[in-house]
């Protein structure tokens, strides 16, 4: 499934000459037909006014192609999962929330990518865990603040 989202995008810029920060499902162009009749005449660069007409056109597409239906957030929660994954601090997974459209991080986390309970449980167990830490890559900075950590522990403080 995820080359026709790669080829849908491509579609979108090389055909459609569309940009980054263009919507990836835009609208449609509609004109009229020598007999007044509405027509569909391609796609705009504007955003859908509502959700309902994209909704349609996603369980259509997929019943088209004999795949299971899925909504329009599913592709949102799935991208949101995959930036948690992916993104290694949370600089990186601010620029991720703002690639999805997010002005705040917050909407991010909390409209979207639900932690799973088995994945929660696997989490709060590895929290119990050591950890090996990586200090060949770590900034002066992060080496510092590691190392105050560790004293401050020691102290008792």
């Amino acid at each position: 499934m995820s080359d026709i989202v790669f080829e849908w995008v491509e579609y979108l810029k090389t055909e459609q000459l569309m940009g980054n920060d263009e919507p990836l499902f835009p609208k449609t162009k509609v004109s009229q037909d020598c007999n007044n009749s509405f027509q569909v005449a391609g796609l705009t660069h504007e955003h859908w006014s509502s959700a309902a007409a994209i909704r349609k056109i996603f369980k259509d597409a997929f019943l088209l192609a004999e795949l299971p239906h899925f909504n329009p957030h599913s592709f949102r929660n799935t991208l949101v999962v995959l930036g948690e994954n992916l993104c290694q601090s949370p600089e990186e997974f601010k620029a991720w929330s703002q690639n999805l459209g997010h002005e705040g991080v917050l909407t991010t986390l909390y409209s979207y990518g639900e932690v799973q309970l088995n994945r929660q449980v696997e989490i709060i167990q590895k929290l119990g865990m050591p950890r090996d830490v990586d200090m060949q890559n770590m900034t002066a900075a992060e080496l510092v603040k590691a190392f105050t950590h560790v004293v401050q522990n020691q102290a008792g403080g």
